[in-house]
């Protein structure tokens, strides 16, 4: 399967479900069609509502399994996964079957020391800084940040999607008929830049 994305990370509260959303709708601005897959058992199914995307419930392992046997023959459509916290097993098995492994992370010591964790079991996999300052001095300190704590990991680091409190919007039942520009922004960036990834992966 290579148009699937999974978005793991063993720490809760990084923004997987986030990332997973804001990955669909920028596919969506870009004319691509897509699914967000649910597998995270402490949150509720979203609906379609005027999405460019279609989430999907796969918080069972029949469910899942349906979902991704479906999704192999729709060559044209892109699978993220939102994967949860604190399940490493199935981590695993989404990062031994996705084409693409996205880990997010936040600008805390706690989350860099999880993450690096993680990109060390996960050795194709990258890391996202999710959230992330956009007050200037706060960039500055964060990148510090990285620079003293992820210097080994810096070639598997994509670009910060910075923090958009607009974001939100798209984790509500019922989404606005249109969405903040600075949204549709970041959304089209992360989403060009897991389009690169994926290429990388198939050539």
């Amino acid at each position: 399967m290579n148009k699937l994305i999974s978005i793991i990370g063993n720490k809760g509260g990084t923004g997987k479900t986030s990332i997973t959303h804001m990955l669909c709708h920028g596919f969506g601005l870009l004319g691509l069609r897509s699914i967000a897959i649910l597998t995270d058992p402490m949150r509720e199914p979203l609906f379609r509502s005027d999405r460019g995307y279609t989430p999907l419930d796969g918080r069972s392992p029949d469910k899942l399994d349906k979902i991704l046997a479906k999704l192999e023959n729709m060559p044209e459509w892109i699978g993220v996964i939102d994967g949860g916290a604190n399940r490493p097993e199935m981590d695993k098995q989404l990062y031994d079957t996705a084409a693409l492994t996205i880990i997010p992370f936040r600008d805390s010591h706690e989350d860099i020391r999880t993450v690096r964790i993680d990109l060390e079991n996960y050795p194709n996999a990258y890391g996202i800084p999710s959230q992330w300052p956009t007050n200037p001095w706060q960039q500055m300190a964060a990148e510090h940040t990285l620079d003293k704590l992820m210097q080994d990991y810096r070639a598997r680091l994509l670009d910060p999607v910075y923090t958009v409190s607009s974001s939100k919007l798209l984790l509500e039942t019922q989404i606005p008929h249109e969405l903040p520009t600075v949204l549709n922004n970041v959304c089209r960036s992360l989403a060009k830049q897991a389009i690169e990834h994926l290429d990388l992966q198939n050539n």
